[in-house]
């Protein structure tokens, strides 16, 4: 009985250490397994995320020769149009799973199409007052959403975002009521030489034009987006178009006469509850 203990204890010893490492093993394949899963998942998201990108047509190629006294400004334009492609990708990276289904179009494709109309409204007026303005480039504003092959998992992020906390659409129904307010820019401008006259008021209609669409939007998406989204996708583009009109104002007025400057601070407006 007791040469038999040694041999006994051995075979126990074997066996737990046997299993033990089975144990063991299996511990590391479930974590190798779960580290895999989640280095697939985070790659997944990357490449989704990454394969998303805003896509304009290409202006530059569709302008008519340059006049030599145009092509500083154009040029500047033209750069102007990138960086403006540049910001709303980076924006759309920056605001992954923010607002609601039409997020990505009301905060970002809208206000890139605006600043682009205004950017090449500038590069065919430049072009203008030396040769023929050229026309229609206006329909190569409009961007578009890049989604490589991840068309439906783009819209499928958008659609499943969590809805905006009560708080929020409190905000957004709050100011249904509302309405938006600029500066008057008329009242602040000096006397306007008679050449620029008909330009000057046709940007001075043009700025009641936005505001009067600005608030149409307002009171068409109660309730959409979080806290921010009046700003984002209102008030700010707002302002960016109002700058441009300002901007081409002055422009007009400093042809034949001193250019007044300090215009760009009646360009943002408020929300008035």
């Amino acid at each position: 009985m007791s040469r038999a203990l040694p041999k006994y204890n051995k075979r126990r010893v074997v066996m737990i250490g046997g299993a033990s490492a089975v144990v063991l093993s299996a511990a590391v394949i479930a974590g190798s397994a779960l580290a895999g899963e989640t280095h697939n998942n985070a790659q997944n998201a990357t490449t989704k995320a990454a394969a998303n990108t805003i896509t304009c047509p290409d202006v530059a190629s569709k302008l008519p020769a340059v006049p030599a006294s145009a092509k500083a400004e154009v040029d500047r334009n033209l750069a102007l149009l990138n960086t403006q492609i540049a910001e709303a990708n980076k924006r759309l990276a920056d605001t992954v799973g923010q607002g609601g289904p039409n997020f990505v179009q009301n905060a970002i494709l809208g206000p890139l199409k605006d600043k682009r109309v205004s950017t090449i409204d500038r590069i065919a007026i430049s072009i203008g007052r030396t040769a023929a303005k050229p026309q229609g480039l206006d329909a190569l504003a409009p961007c578009a959403l890049g989604t490589g092959g991840a068309a439906a998992g783009g819209a499928g992020a958008a659609t499943t975002a969590p809805s905006a906390p009560a708080a929020a659409q409190t905000g957004g129904a709050a100011t249904a009521a509302g309405t938006i307010t600029c500066p008057d820019v008329a009242s602040k401008l000096p006397a306007v030489p008679a050449s620029a006259k008909a330009e000057v008021d046709r940007n001075l209609a043009l700025l009641n034009t936005q505001i009067a669409e600005a608030n149409k939007r307002l009171a068409d998406t109660v309730g959409q987006g979080g806290p921010n989204f009046v700003q984002n996708a209102i008030l700010g583009p707002l302002k960016d178009k109002r700058v441009s009109t300002i901007d081409r104002i002055a422009i007009s007025i400093g042809r034949t006469a001193a250019k007044p400057t300090g215009l760009n601070a009646l360009a943002a407006c408020t929300l008035n509850k």
